[in-house]
């Protein structure tokens, strides 16, 4: 017999009638029946918790899916660089991007685009060559959704657990060039690079301490079909093996 599987979801945000919504924390789980409940309450607890600011709406979505559906990947390799500046790490950065066929005008506008933004709550998907805009989605961008560790008790710190996960789903796509990432968490500084040569490579510092600024930027191909990228980015299930 088949074994159940559900996928748990968070959003939680802050409401304000001038200035809209403020997005505060998101969160994404696989867990069997048995599981539901302890997950949904880390996710409450991550939502209520979080350096952006006390939330006043929290949305938990849980989500009956076949095991069969699930795809089975293995982690990226992690690395990690830290060097002494922004400037540095932003130089990392994009030496990183250039390497693996990110051109200049495609960095120059995710770096803008990350520096400038305090409220994105997803992904911006970006043409690798040109760096045109190619979601129409505004700040609400891509959310990357349905994805987890086959394993729990994974040896990772639950912020590097999380964002491997993303990154590893994402650069699974055959239209995926690269990912260019930092928090919009103002207590946290580190970002990464990642794609499938290359790895997860965390670099920092980023950005400043402080700054709510932040995101990700998902650099694609030329030959990208938007539709069925995006559909597998939010939509297919994917559970991580090991690490």
């Amino acid at each position: 017999m088949s074994k159940t599987f559900y996928s748990i979801r968070m959003r939680a945000a802050q409401r304000n009638m001038e200035v809209g919504e403020k997005h505060v924390s998101g969160g994404e789980r696989i867990g069997s029946k048995v599981q539901i409940e302890p997950i949904v309450n880390q996710l409450l607890h991550k939502a209520s918790n979080h350096s952006r600011g006390d939330a006043d709406f929290i949305q938990i979505t849980v989500e009956k899916m076949s095991r069969h559906q699930i795809q089975y990947l293995p982690p990226l390799e992690i690395t990690t660089v830290d060097v002494g500046s922004i400037e540095k790490a932003h130089s990392e950065a994009r030496d990183l991007l250039t390497s693996v066929g990110v051109s200049q005008q495609a960095q120059n506008i995710a770096f803008h685009l990350l520096n400038s933004s305090q409220n994105l709550r997803g992904a911006i998907i970006l043409h690798s060559k040109t760096g045109l805009r190619l979601d129409d989605r505004g700040i609400k961008g891509v959310r990357v959704s349905r994805m987890d560790w086959q394993d729990a008790n994974v040896n990772l710190h639950e912020r590097v657990r999380e964002a491997l996960a993303l990154a590893t789903k994402v650069a699974n796509s055959p239209f995926t060039i690269a990912e260019l990432c930092w928090s919009d968490d103002p207590d946290y500084v580190t970002g990464y690079v990642s794609n499938r040569d290359i790895g997860y490579v965390r670099i920092s510092p980023l950005k400043r301490a402080g700054s709510e600024s932040g995101g990700r930027v998902f650099f694609v191909s030329d030959e990208v079909d938007l539709q069925s990228y995006i559909h597998y980015l939010e939509r297919e299930p994917i559970l991580i093996r090991g690490h």
